[in-house]
């Protein structure tokens, strides 16, 4: 089994140290990791404050090992429309194995918190989502595969979550996913929405509709910021892509790794 989206105190939001989640993973039975740790970019808040450093990235994973367990290093990328260039600096600084590509800030406002929720309703701030996740996957090339699709759901601060249909926004989505294919990108489910909202971020119909458009790589990953949650209904998630694609990828250098289901 594999957990290919995990945090450490690497991590703005989280505190448990790198071999502490480690061990959770050992734990659960799994056999691949990998560590993607936050790397946040607004217009409003320092950058430090929403990411690390290389060098606290290479020694809080230097000594950490465990037999049995390959540990990959790995980096959630915010994409915003503006920060190419700095996302390009930054991945140049430390040769990460796999970087998910995420939006967590939409208008420089972050999803996760009321402000952004405010001055809209849930399905404008929906589709407020969708239109940044596209401008964002058009204008960047540096990430392997688009973290969370429907993540907007995943918010405390969302009045109305959902399973968001793929009908209701098809036009944008399609449109991502048409992207993420031309640019030979792949898609993560995110187990961490199926205890929360019912369904993974995203769920089948978009999974099955990436395959249809001629989509090829996806991983599977828990989201855990803490070691309850390493490994968190990834059994599901690979049994649902063993019946859409056969298959699950991991990564090792930037390159996709197939492993049959």
């Amino acid at each position: 089994m594999f957990d290919y989206h995990m945090h450490s105190r690497v991590s703005y939001d989280a505190e448990f140290a790198p071999a502490q989640m480690a061990l959770a993973a050992k734990a659960a039975g799994l056999r691949e990791i990998c560590f993607t740790d936050h790397m946040d970019y607004s217009q409003k808040i320092p950058h430090g404050e929403i990411s690390f450093s290389p060098g606290e990235y290479r020694d809080a994973y230097r000594d950490v090992s465990l037999p049995g367990l390959t540990i990959r290093h790995g980096i959630e990328l915010g994409l915003t429309p503006w920060n190419r260039q700095e996302a390009a600096r930054d991945l140049a600084a430390f040769p990460y194995d796999f970087v998910i590509g995420s939006i967590h800030h939409v208008d420089e406002l972050d999803i996760y918190f009321p402000e952004f929720w405010l001055d809209k309703t849930p399905r404008e701030a929906e589709r407020r989502y969708f239109e940044t996740m596209l401008e964002c996957v058009t204008v960047h090339d540096g990430f392997d595969v688009l973290g969370h699709l429907t993540y907007v759901s995943k918010s405390p601060s969302n009045p109305a979550p959902r399973i968001i249909p793929l009908e209701d926004y098809r036009d944008i989505v399609e449109e991502i996913l048409r992207t993420l294919v031309r640019k030979g990108k792949g898609m993560e489910i995110n187990t961490s929405g199926l205890d929360r909202i019912g369904d993974f971020f995203p769920g089948a119909e978009y999974l099955r509709r990436f395959r249809e458009l001629g989509g090829e790589i996806v991983t599977v990953g828990s989201d855990a910021h803490t070691p309850d949650r390493v490994g968190r209904q990834i059994p599901e998630a690979l049994s649902l892509l063993k019946d859409i694609f056969g298959y699950v990828c991991t990564f090792a250098d930037r390159k996709p790794v197939f492993h049959k289901l």
